[in-house]
């Protein structure tokens, strides 16, 4: 109520000046068709001397119209302000409202009118020093950082940004052809006041095809600029470095990085580039060298920090990759692979309660990533905190339920629970992703046995040997089982695992007689061998079950039925194998022992009888 008072006053001069700010008001809040009314009245009550206030109020009211998709009467507004007092952010709004309306000739028409516009910038040449003029100098150097200065390098930046930002958004549009479209952009700058960007647009060319996945344009864009003056030649030989080390041509990365260097010794990217070569090659030393100067040149080149991170990370220097990191961390808050590099220095250096507080405040950020979650799963799992290893375990699960490591953990981890049945269902998921690899099969006929479905064990243990038929471990089971069972086909299996151990034998000794001279190592070969490779691999995976389950804790089972036999065989080639050999048919069960019941009767043990074994002499009898 009090505003419109205000307005309404005759007497009061800057009604107008009111009427803008309440526009303004309505723009923030979204009343975008009010913010028009109280724009429009306010440039009616302007007075035609103050041209600049009404030239910023027409603007603001093309921007309404382009906030409300009324592009033509923003355009009308902008060609305006562009008739009466051109300038470079009025002539790029002018260039996005054609270009949202996709008229072709408009755009190239208002492009070419804020190319017109002047910037009233004096050259830099009035800030270069005179070798005769020693007063001229010192003043020089007070002037040249002064607030003056600093105003002429913004509105010069202004205009770039206008020139380039307008010429990238046209360029693919324009022409039929996207490099047609660009070519005319460069030539329209060059043929302007402006020429000296004509370069830095080129430059955007090659790094719009780099966008674009292509490779051999960007390259041939690049090369043009190798006979051209210092300073856009560095800039284009550093990104040609760039290029060739994403093809892994390290080769010519480095010649080009090093041209980029010898143009201008202060360009720290192609100081970096050099780095990532060398780093790439092992020379991790070097490297670390390179990045350092980068980072004399620019303290804060991110890109240099990072990578001196990784170096002194290969070479050992925990200490000093950390805080290299955490230097990179107080500039780039919150950024994932810098906080998760950070995580694991801490779980390198054994800190593993570091390593979980710094990989929970990347879950925070990228809540979905499965390897961070295992990787949280893996430090809980070796710190003893089973449940919360399960949690992040399980979450690793559902957003990436293909990972062999984080099933194998699940499955184990219910049956050490004495929960079986759940553990089938990880095991068969394991089996559908890996159909060659008898040892899912074999835990899942265990993880039946264990839960004393035993006719299911059977016939998950008769489809592993109809796949695997000379995986001896399954015939092991099946002579068990189908004995156990009471069923005459024990023999059947007995007989299939005889001539399975055999033909094993027989392997070893083959392999250990076509390589003399190592004769040890061919018997530790032939024990992980093809034949043994079920039973090897679910022996393994048990083992870690029956540790502690510390990450990267294991330990073997006493015994197993392929143990002594084979391995003095293939050491004694000499000797002639034996043509009958007992069945051996003893077995380990991969996932333990089954627990005994407990016994809860009340009965009580039979007292030993003290004369229950005396023989009764004659004396005794009546």
């Amino acid at each position: 109520m009090t505003r419109q008072i205000i307005t309404k006053d005759r007497m009061f001069s800057n009604s107008g000046r009111l009427r803008v700010n309440m526009g303004n008001i309505y723009f923030k809040t979204g009343n975008y068709a009010k913010a028009v009314k109280y724009y429009r009245m306010a440039y009616d009550q302007v007075n035609n001397t103050n041209k600049n206030m009404k030239i910023q109020i027409m603007h603001n009211i093309g921007l309404v119209f382009i906030k409300m998709g009324q592009y033509s009467e923003a355009c009308t507004s902008f060609e305006y302000i562009m008739q009466e007092q051109p300038n470079f952010q009025t002539g790029l709004d002018l260039v996005t409202a054609h270009y949202a309306l996709q008229d072709k000739e408009k755009m190239k028409k208002s492009y070419l009118r804020l190319l017109d516009c002047v910037l009233d910038v004096d050259d830099d040449e009035k800030y270069t020093a005179s070798a005769d003029d020693a007063h001229g100098n010192l003043i020089l150097e007070v002037i040249r950082n002064d607030t003056l200065r600093k105003v002429e390098r913004q509105l010069r930046q202004e205009a770039e940004r206008a020139i380039l930002t307008a010429a990238k958004l046209i360029s693919p549009v324009i022409e039929d052809d996207y490099s047609d479209g660009y070519n005319w952009c460069v030539n329209a700058i060059k043929n302007s006041q402006y020429p000296e960007l004509a370069s830095d647009l080129e430059i955007n060319k090659a790094v719009m095809f780099l966008r674009q996945k292509n490779f051999r344009e960007a390259v041939d864009t690049l090369k043009m600029f190798e006979k051209k003056e210092t300073k856009v030649a560095s800039t284009a030989a550093t990104n040609l470095s760039f290029l060739y080390i994403l093809q892994k041509d390290l080769s010519q990365a480095e010649l080009y990085a090093t041209q980029a260097r010898d143009s201008n010794g202060y360009n720290e990217a192609a100081l970096i580039n050099l780095g990532n070569v060398c780093y790439l090659r092992g020379d991790h030393e070097k490297a670390r060298e390179l990045y350092l100067a980068a980072l004399d040149i620019d303290a804060a080149a991110v890109e240099a920090l990072y990578n001196l991170g990784l170096a002194n990370k290969r070479l050992g220097r925990l200490e000093d990759s950390l805080d290299t990191l955490m230097k990179l961390n107080a500039i780039m808050r919150s950024s994932p692979p810098v906080l998760c590099q950070i995580a694991h220095l801490y779980q390198m250096m054994g800190d593993n309660e570091q390593a979980a507080e710094w990989y929970l405040q990347v879950l925070s950020l990228v809540p979905t990533d499965s390897n961070i979650l295992e990787r949280l799963g893996q430090i809980f799992d070796g710190m003893g905190d089973k449940q919360q290893a399960y949690q992040h375990y399980f979450d690793s699960f559902r957003y990436f339920p293909s990972n062999l490591d984080v099933i194998d953990w699940l499955g184990s981890y219910f049956i050490e629970l004495q929960y079986p049945e759940k553990a089938i269902e990880y095991f068969e998921r394991a089996a559908l992703m890996q159909p060659d690899q008898p040892k899912w099969q074999l835990m899942v006929a265990a993880c039946h046995r264990r839960a004393g479905a035993y006719h299911k064990a059977l016939s998950t243990y008769k489809l592993v040997n109809m796949d695997f038929p000379e995986n001896i471990e399954c015939l092991k089971m099946l002579v068990r089982l189908s004995s156990d069972l009471g069923l005459a086909e024990s023999g059947q299996y007995a007989i299939e695992l005889k001539k399975a151990e055999q033909a094993s034998i027989q392997r070893e000794t083959r392999a250990a007689s076509s390589r003399p001279g190592s004769r040890r190592s061919s018997s530790r070969a032939s024990r992980s061998g093809s034949a043994y490779s079920g039973y090897d691999d679910t022996k393994s995976h048990m083992d870690r079950i029956g540790s502690s389950r510390s990450f990267g804790a294991t330990r073997s089972f006493p015994g197993s039925a392929v143990s002594g036999r084979a391995t003095r065989l293939s050491l004694d080639s000499d000797n002639p194998l034996p043509t009958t050999k007992e069945i051996d048919v003893s077995y380990q069960d991969p996932v333990g022992p089954i627990p005994e019941r407990p016994m809860t009767s009340l009965r009580r043990d039979r007292q030993d009888d003290d004369f229950g074994d005396d023989d009764i002499g004659d004396d005794l009898l009546p």
